[in-house]
């Protein structure tokens, strides 16, 4: 078959950049033939706030606070793993307490995080009554992270030598009844996926990334635990509490959408456990102890990883001896993951094409980022201040109907 007649026989479908199935703007680009997609293009790129860049112009102290603002759902991944680069950099260590109350807050962004994707599964594969819910059991939840930070999202808590607020051991009875009560809900999860025909029939073999490509695409978090590759950040290079505390990493086999939910709805119980652990853990720690009191950063470099609920997130940090970053990178797990749709969605129907985007969790708020160079001479052609001044023209040009889509 010539290439014409082949590209005759060939459907694009379009899933974005605005889509109601995607919360945040990317294109993806479905070959079709028939119901079956044979190719998948990937655009991104639609976002840019230059949050690396700002961190420049701040103290060290408050770019926990912009980091925190790089994504809602991972508003304590992108702090934990920056504070962990500094502390590196400048080879600060912690108070236990200190550790202990950084591991609750990671493992209740877990949960609520996990939650949160389970309800949206749930939505996508027309199980509308698992979306209502998982998010109801994401309530208490939150319930807690407002009750320990005074926050449901966007913390405030990390800080560059320990956290900025204690758990009174007068609230550990009820934080751990908090817990105790969430397993019940997390085990009719575990039940009603494991059980329910429809849902394998959606999920089993749908979308398989087998244990050697999510090696070769370097994939993260339940991505590639669910492939069979025991990696976790949490395990395999400890910090905070995580190896203060039992816990176990979980992995599954087949690779498949039906995997990916099985191992969310596992680590949702480790995250539990994980949570009960550190609250033994502060009963054992003086009150008030959870700061180290740094005064200042020396030069250096520093890396910062923690695993967040969608896999690794690291940053780099580089100080000159002054009280701001040098330079600041950070790299989040949606960047590795969502390629991995590139062969995951292929072979497979259109409407499993949808359920198989979402089954990486993506996060592209995490994820853009955008340099504007010359590919010859690899000179910057446009500034910051030229992306922010092109962009409010092009607004004004839209409204003022200068300028239209083509």
């Amino acid at each position: 078959m010539s290439e014409n007649e082949k590209d005759k026989k060939t459907t694009i479908i379009p899933i974005g950049p605005y889509h109601p199935l995607q919360e945040e703007p990317e294109f993806f680009e479905l070959h079709v033939e028939g119901e079956k997609v044979i190719k998948l293009d990937i655009t991104l790129g639609y976002n840019h706030r230059g949050i690396e860049k700002m961190a420049e112009s701040m103290h060290y102290d408050q770019v926990a606070f912009l980091v925190e603002r790089v994504c809602g759902i991972c508003s304590a991944s992108h702090p934990f793993a920056y504070v962990n680069a500094v502390e590196d950099l400048a080879d600060i260590v912690i108070p236990d307490r200190a550790k202990y109350i950084r591991s609750i807050i990671g493992e209740l962004e877990r949960l609520h995080s996990h939650l949160l994707w389970l309800g949206l599964a749930g939505h996508f594969l027309g199980y509308n009554t698992v979306w209502m819910w998982a998010w109801k059991y994401r309530e208490p939840v939150l319930d807690i992270c407002e009750r320990i930070t005074g926050n449901r999202n966007h913390y405030a808590m990390f800080k560059i030598g320990g956290v900025r607020k204690d758990i009174l051991n007068a609230d550990i009875a009820g934080i751990w009844k908090m817990c105790d009560e969430l397993i019940k809900p997390l085990e009719m999860f575990r039940g009603a996926v494991m059980d329910d025909p429809v849902i394998h029939a959606r999920t089993k073999g749908v979308g398989i990334l087998t244990k050697q490509e999510a090696i070769d695409w370097c994939l993260l978090g339940p991505t590639v635990r669910a492939s069979g590759v025991a990696i976790d950040v949490r395990r395999d290079d400890p910090y905070a509490a995580y190896n203060m505390v039992d816990w176990k990493v979980i992995v599954t086999e087949n690779g498949d959408v039906f995997d990916k939910a099985m191992v969310r709805i596992l680590e949702m119980l480790e995250s539990v456990k994980i949570i009960k652990g550190c609250l033994e853990g502060l009963k054992k720690t003086k009150e008030g102890e959870i700061d180290a009191k740094v005064k200042s950063i020396p030069a250096g470099e520093g890396i910062g990883r923690h695993e967040a609920p969608r896999g690794e997130v690291f940053h780099y940090v580089r100080g000159d001896g002054t009280n701001r970053p040098a330079r600041h990178k950070i790299r989040a797990p949606s960047y590795m993951n969502v390629p991995s749709n590139q062969i995951s969605a292929i072979g497979g129907t259109i409407s499993d094409a949808a359920i198989v985007l979402a089954a990486v969790d993506p996060c592209y708020c995490c994820t853009e980022r955008c340099a504007v160079i010359d590919t010859r001479t690899k000179k910057k052609i446009l500034s910051g201040e030229d992306l922010v001044r092109l962009s409010q023209q092009r607004t004004k040009d839209i409204i003022s109907g200068v300028w239209k889509p083509k």
